[in-house]
């Protein structure tokens, strides 16, 4: 005797199942898009002073990289940590929060791990009671007076 036929999943099933997709999430808009912007550059300058120091003190062929990636490093390093406080007070982030993202500016490349966190946990996305400067999509800026 043949086994009945599985009966497909209704849209309930498929959409609370264990692998439903993840919700979408809106895209990044103002502060929240330039603290992940600021924390890339941050890592693409510590990978390129490390490869910098990796030519300087291990191949010992140029001092250039590290002359370059030094100064663009140290430039990224002082506007992520800027940043990421006008963030954290901006949208509220709380001690904790604040303090790992500025503590993700000392090792290399942990600011990528630490902006996909709070992209992921929505941490980039401004508080619906959060002042904003900027009109949001569809708004227009009250005329002047």
């Amino acid at each position: 005797m043949p086994a009945p036929a599985a009966q497909p999943p209704t849209d309930d099933a498929v959409a609370t199942g264990p692998t439903a997709p993840p919700a979408a999430r809106p895209p990044l808009t103002g502060l929240g898009r330039l603290y992940a912007v600021v924390a890339w550059i941050e890592a693409f300058t510590w990978a390129g002073l490390l490869a910098g120091m990796f030519l300087k003190y291990v191949t010992e062929t140029t001092e250039a990289g590290v002359w370059l990636f030094g100064r663009l490093h140290g430039g990224a390093f002082v506007a992520y940590g800027i940043v990421a406080l006008i963030v954290a007070v901006r949208y509220r982030w709380g001690i904790w929060r604040t303090l790992v993202a500025l503590a993700a500016a000392v090792p290399p490349l942990a600011t990528l791990p630490a902006e996909r966190w709070l992209r992921r946990t929505g941490h980039l996305d401004a508080p619906a009671d959060a002042p904003t400067d900027a009109p949001r999509d569809g708004e227009r800026l009250p005329a002047p007076s």
